[in-house]
């Protein structure tokens, strides 16, 4: 079966919203970060989110799958470049990197299907 992937990005989000509650000074520096990160420049905000989604799947973080699947889909990213950064997912992180890449095409599936995008 496979994982919910909005049900994830919406369990992970309330979460870090409660972590924007309590300790928002530290929040507030991650998302400082994450902004200079994800900016455009040398690279743009596409290929950006394709290299999270990859870092993601080697690092077996389903909430990182979920949540840069979900800005690879609002960023009108196709289904071929998302298996291109899965493909080097997986050469970088062999076998498990596999099975997550398994899920993070199935979690761009459902946000596809979320949005109304045609892969």
């Amino acid at each position: 079966m496979d994982k919910d992937y909005p049900e994830i990005i919406r369990q992970i989000s309330a979460n870090m919203q409660k972590l924007r509650d309590d300790i928002p000074d530290a929040m507030k520096g991650f998302a400082a970060l994450a902004q200079a990160a994800t900016r455009d420049g040398a690279l743009d905000k596409k290929t950006k989110e394709l290299i999270a989604l990859a870092l993601g799947v080697a690092a077996h973080c389903d909430g990182c799958v979920g949540l840069h699947t979900e800005a690879l889909v609002k960023l009108a990213a196709t289904r071929e470049e998302v298996e291109e950064a899965l493909g080097m997912a997986v050469y970088m992180g062999t076998g498990p990197s596999l099975m997550y890449a398994a899920d993070a095409i199935a979690a761009y599936q459902q946000c596809a299907n979320c949005n109304r995008v045609v892969p």
